[in-house]
């Protein structure tokens, strides 16, 4: 059973019909699309093939362009095909519409005007009714898109055989990139001090003299700039004598 179902005048709606089916075959699976060309063996019957592709598929597409409403018979081309109750494309349709598949027309180019039902055979009036979808031959490609796109929210049997692998499409998302743990460098730092995650611990920025933030003594002591300022560093044995500001005269010098 095909899924979709091409029906096309053969004169005028062959090109788009063929691009329909590659387009559609692509996605779904050649076996999920009838075109007549394609899906009628050699020896079979193809008055019975038509008739029972049209009766079981899901949906019809309808390829109409600007001639299709007023094609001429092909023997007695003074009177519309349409009109002929043995037009294949007229007979396909209505075995459609009688068995309850989505029938969409498809409207070829902006001339093609929406679908008059008084203009239509009254076995095939529907038509008219159902909601078209327009294709544009500049933008082909992405109408039938599209149109793919509309056919699987509407027919659960084609978004089993969904093969769609455009930018919409479900994707699994890549696993992150294992990232390397931060290493301990000598460079001269600048700023204050903070925590860094992994194997480094405390850093310290903008350091200009010997700092220790881990466990024993400090060695090297601070700079120390100023007056009044005191500085014991190792062991000291002796008092601290600390001058304030000019030095006494010594003995006589007195005053």
């Amino acid at each position: 059973m095909h899924e979709i179902f091409i029906n096309y005048r053969t004169k005028s709606g062959k090109p788009v019909a063929y691009m329909c089916d590659e387009k559609l075959s692509a996605r779904f699976g050649p076996d999920s699309v009838f075109l007549a060309r394609k899906s009628i063996d050699p020896g079979d019957n193809y008055i019975e093939t038509l008739d029972r592709a049209a009766r079981r598929s899901r949906v019809l597409l309808a390829v109409i362009d600007e001639h299709w409403l007023d094609a001429p018979q092909r023997h007695e081309p003074a009177k519309r095909a349409l009109d002929d109750p043995k037009d294949w494309v007229r007979r396909e349709i209505e075995e459609a519409l009688s068995s309850g598949a989505l029938v969409i027309p498809l409207l070829i180019g902006r001339q093609v005007e929406q679908l008059d039902p008084h203009r239509l055979p009254a076995s095939m009036a529907e038509l008219a009714e159902c909601q078209y979808s327009r294709l544009e031959l500049h933008t082909l490609d992405a109408d039938l898109t599209g149109l793919g796109d509309r056919l699987v929210r509407q027919v659960p049997g084609l978004a089993a055989l969904d093969r769609h692998t455009g930018p919409d499409a479900t994707t699994t998302a890549e696993e992150p990139e294992p990232q390397p743990e931060p290493t301990v460098r000598n460079d001269h730092q600048r700023g204050g001090i903070g925590q860094v995650g992994g194997s480094v611990g405390t850093f310290v920025n903008d350091a200009h003299g010997p700092l220790h933030t881990g466990r024993g003594d400090v060695y090297e002591g601070p700079r120390i700039e100023g007056d009044g300022t005191n500085h014991v560093a190792g062991d000291n044995r002796g008092g601290i004598r600390q001058r304030f500001g000019p030095r006494a005269p010594r003995g006589g010098d007195q005053q």
